[in-house]
């Protein structure tokens, strides 16, 4: 292997500077360098994005969700409670009821979702912190008080210095059966005081308003109960261990839900974009390498005197193939060294100076989040490794039955 490998270096650290297959080669590998860093800045990205969404949501959604695996509601028992709290590295289990609700605000309407929540909640400092405007309470003393997402205060045009101007919340209620139908009974209104504006995700904002439980429960009419329980876990709790063992405890009544299936369709919308991206990026790397093809081609052109000696001295078909291939192997993997480590370097400075920006000022970060992970690196230099032995495998193969027709011409 050394002496394929020692005619190749020679190959490809060629003195002669202004050769038109050096010239090919060394854009080889600047084609492959750029396209390389150009898929781990990429990369990085979606991964800082991948992030960002966890962590937005993550200040919003428990770390676990148990909801009914048929239909809305469920019934809450101290037997239930029992059980979830039985688990160990259950921290705190907060009792939600949600639904969606008509809201009247002045002369402004809007459609949101209404979320009760057990008197634990207010002990979340991660949501404390998403509270822009107001304060952070859902009762004092006998008055219940909303905490409003910003997107529907800018849709109702609430002013957060007016503390007196409270909700108007519409609820429909699910009709009787077999029992005559009275419009009037079916809408039940109330009205509450918002406290505070919080800001977390665009959609979010727009979507929730949060209110005590009790408050809740009395507009839906749900009594006993509840959409979800929503479980905080100790800082050395194993998610994975907690999740098996609730399944276990609750059987398949329940969905059990870590912080990423709670979004799965979201997360796996971004994974997909990153997959095609890569693909793409991936392809245009393998055009880039389209050069090796022609460089190591005219190198076994342009080398074939040597091929010819190398054959009389002894080398067979397999030690010029690996001649060909390494030389391939050194202009792809120097490409791709450079670039990757050019790659790494960039997203490092983003990650930690922030060199570009968002753009927008309503935006939740300032820069661009970026992250890297090893598995990009990983797969970027596999899909590489790949691309090079096809593009030198043809030029190899063409070498050794030119130089063997060549010697028997000799």
């Amino acid at each position: 292997m050394r002496f394929p490998f020692y005619v190749a270096r020679r190959y490809f650290f060629s003195k002669k500077k202004r050769n038109f297959i050096t010239v090919i080669s060394r854009i080889s590998m600047g084609g492959v360098a750029i396209g390389s860093m150009a898929l781990i800045i990429v990369l990085s990205v979606f991964n800082g994005l991948e992030e960002l969404l966890r962590t937005l949501y993550g200040t919003f959604d428990p770390e676990i969700k148990i909801e009914v695996s048929e239909g809305k509601t469920f019934e809450i028992t101290e037997e239930l409670l029992e059980k979830v709290r039985s688990v160990p590295g259950i921290n705190r289990v907060t009792e939600s009821a949600e639904d969606f609700v008509y809201i009247t605000y002045k002369n402004a309407e809007y459609a949101a979702i209404l979320k009760g929540v057990s008197a634990d909640f207010i002990n979340e400092e991660k949501f404390e912190s998403a509270v822009v405007n107001g304060e952070f309470k859902l009762k004092e003393d006998d008055i219940n008080f909303a905490i409003v997402g910003k997107g529907i205060q800018y849709a109702l045009g609430m002013d957060p210095a007016n503390l007196f101007e409270p909700l108007q919340l519409h609820y429909v209620r699910n009709a009787p059966s077999g029992a005559a139908i009275d419009p009037s009974r079916l809408i039940h209104k109330r009205s509450i005081l918002p406290a505070g504006y919080f800001a977390l995700e665009k959609q979010i904002d727009e979507t929730y308003i949060i209110v005590p439980l009790e408050f809740a429960l009395e507009l839906f009419d749900f009594s006993s109960r509840r959409t979800a329980l929503e479980l905080r876990l100790l800082e050395d709790a194993n998610i994975r261990e907690v999740q098996s063992q609730l399944k276990s405890k609750l059987g398949p009544t329940f969905k059990i839900l870590n912080s990423d299936e709670q979004h799965a369709t979201l997360l796996r919308t971004v994974r997909i974009e990153k997959l095609f991206v890569f693909i793409i990026f991936t392809f245009i790397i393998a055009i880039a390498s389209f050069n090796i093809f022609f460089s190591l081609s005219m190198l076994a052109i342009d080398k074939k005197k040597d091929i010819s000696i190398l054959y009389s001295m002894g080398a067979n078909d397999s030690i010029i193939r690996r001649i060909f291939l390494t030389e391939g192997a050194m202009i792809a993997l120097s490409g791709a060294s450079i670039g990757l480590i050019l790659g790494a370097v960039i997203t490092w400075i983003q990650q930690n100076y922030g060199i570009i920006s968002m753009g927008m000022q309503t935006s939740v970060l300032e820069d661009y989040p970026v992250k890297m992970k090893i598995t990009d690196f990983i797969y970027t230099g596999a899909s590489i490794v790949v691309i090079t032995f096809l593009s030198s495998f043809r030029p190899a193969l063409i070498a050794t039955r030119y130089a063997s027709l060549k010697s028997l011409h000799s």
